[in-house]
């Protein structure tokens, strides 16, 4: 009976973690090039085989598979890099990407400290001395990972390969990054990725277009959060009268079963 305390409290705790995801995507639904996060969960036959087809470990020897737990795991969260919906907007330097890729820009943090990261979110400007820049007022990198600088009297072209004109001109060429394994991405901030580990190394993305005057919305489906939401509410109940009702019948054993006559 107290070991399904546990297991309702494991699972109450699996559901507001699910709830806290959910709440985090609908949260970012208007934000350009946001990518929809899901959890897992894990049951202990889940984890028993896992580990036992882990073979990290020496063979055939005794090897400790776990602490066993009644319950469910919370397992990992995921990203889902499916592409968004692509609106029009005008703007000669909002830019959306079809196909696999990102933009490359040069971050800046409080520190002053610059890194390279990566996003879908084309939503760029050109500041007053001429350099291409998010509305964050980081730069965005040319293929060479240089900072790009436009003239600001002349309208720009952008080609889908991300080439940029000016008068005619070819004046820059945006870099579009892509890597082979997107597992290996984390998310920094709400629509910026970065690598896991210096091992994981972008390269010149294949097939990806720029379409000027677009940019791509975040892939969340508000109705179908929302059909999740009500979902893990009802399961977050079911755990917390399950606990009630083992409460409830601890309870009566201590004070009415266990009463010595």
């Amino acid at each position: 009976m107290v070991k399904g305390l546990y297991t309702a409290y494991t699972g109450m705790l699996n559901e507001q973690h699910r709830m806290d995801v959910l709440a985090n995507n609908l949260a970012n639904a208007a934000t350009n090039g946001y990518k929809k996060e899901g959890t897992t969960s894990e049951s202990f036959q889940t984890v028993f085989a896992d580990k036992i087809k882990d073979t990290s470990e020496a063979p055939n020897t005794a090897r400790r598979i776990g602490t066993m737990m009644p319950g469910v795991k919370i397992g990992n969260n995921y990203t889902d890099f499916k592409e968004g919906a692509v609106k029009t907007t005008g703007n000669q330097y909002d830019l959306a990407l079809t196909g696999n890729g990102f933009f490359a820009i040069e971050y800046k943090n409080k520190a002053d400290e610059t890194s390279v990261k990566y996003t879908r979110d084309g939503n760029f400007t050109v500041t007053s001395d001429g350099y291409l820049t998010t509305q964050d007022g980081d730069f965005v990198l040319d293929t060479n990972g240089k900072h790009i600088k436009l003239d600001t009297a002349l309208d720009s072209s952008i080609a889908s390969d991300g080439s940029i004109y000016q008068d005619g001109s070819q004046v820059a060429t945006i870099g579009i990054k892509d890597f082979e394994d997107y597992t290996q991405l984390e998310k920094y901030g709400e629509n910026l990725y970065q690598p896991k580990s210096e091992d994981t190394k972008a390269v010149d993305a294949e097939g990806a277009q720029v379409r000027q005057g677009y940019l791509e919305s975040s892939n969340i489906s508000v109705v179908d959060e929302m059909v999740s939401m009500i979902s893990i509410q009802r399961q977050y109940e079911a755990n917390q009268k399950l606990i009630t009702t083992f409460d409830s019948s601890l309870d009566k054993t201590v004070n009415d079963v266990g009463r010595v006559q």
